[in-house]
């Protein structure tokens, strides 16, 4: 069943795509926002990555802090982005930081008077597609310093709305970086 933000997503997806069909920049503030509120999370817990025009590395769109921390090879091993993208399925890891993955985006802090994040516990990976091509892959995550304090755990029915929201998100993403 689509929720009112999923259904509040497509609407402002729609409009931006008759509005802005020159290829600039969308801004995806919005978009985070109904995101995080589907799932009940901050907005800095959703990332939305984009598939190099090489195809060779995924890239940060959002959170915007991490544009400039670097890119992830299509072909690494631990990184969860990678895997969702070469296997264009989604998954739930309600067990994340026993998982190994490389934690040098956590470390980033998203605030400006922040140290270091909190450790993502839980997290949802979806691949961004568009007409069967994928555009990239949109994450949602819970941080915090324990699986507790993180908050429920993620479901499969979740997994789902997010695979929705983010294919209805694909337009926009692939209109604002010209993919």
């Amino acid at each position: 069943m689509a929720s009112e933000y999923i259904n509040e997503l497509r609407k402002w997806t729609s409009e931006l795509l008759k509005k802005n069909s020159s290829g600039e920049f969308v801004g995806l503030n919005r978009a985070v926002d109904l995101v995080s509120k589907q799932f009940s999370v901050q907005p800095h817990e959703v990332a939305i990555f984009v598939l190099t025009p090489d195809e060779r590395f995924l890239r940060f769109i959002v959170p915007e802090k991490l544009q400039l921390v670097g890119q992830i090879p299509m072909t690494s091993t631990h990184a969860l982005s990678a895997r969702t993208a070469r296997e264009k399925r989604g998954e739930v890891i309600n067990h994340f930081s026993v998982v190994p993955h490389s934690s040098v985006f956590e470390a980033v802090p998203i605030f400006d008077d922040e140290q270091r994040g909190d450790p993502i516990q839980k997290i949802m990976s979806v691949p961004m597609m568009l007409d069967k091509k994928l555009i990239g892959v949109v994450q949602v995550s819970r941080k915090g310093k324990t699986a507790a304090e993180a908050g429920a755990d993620f479901t499969h029915s979740q997994l789902r709305e997010l695979k929705t929201m983010a294919d209805v998100l694909a337009a926009c993403v692939a209109l604002s970086t010209k993919q």
